[in-house]
């Protein structure tokens, strides 16, 4: 199998336009999850973990964090 020259500026675009979806959709949801847990009289920080990986797996990243709810 011959080795492909990564086109950067293609790369970097697409990389950009799929983090810009992922940032969007993802402060959404965080925040429907906060306002839920308000509801629900939760205290403290909301415990998230944002999973990325591919379908082939090569790919398998994930991050965990809180986000301050005060």
């Amino acid at each position: 199998m011959a080795n492909r020259e990564i086109d950067e500026d293609k790369l970097n675009q697409s990389l950009r336009k799929f983090l810009k979806q992922v940032g969007v959709t993802s402060q959404r949801a965080i925040e429907e999850a906060a306002r839920k847990a308000a509801a629900d009289g939760k205290a403290g920080p909301l415990k998230v973990r944002m999973v990325l990986s591919s379908p082939d797996g090569s790919l398998d990243h994930t991050v965990d964090g809180e986000i301050d709810l005060a």
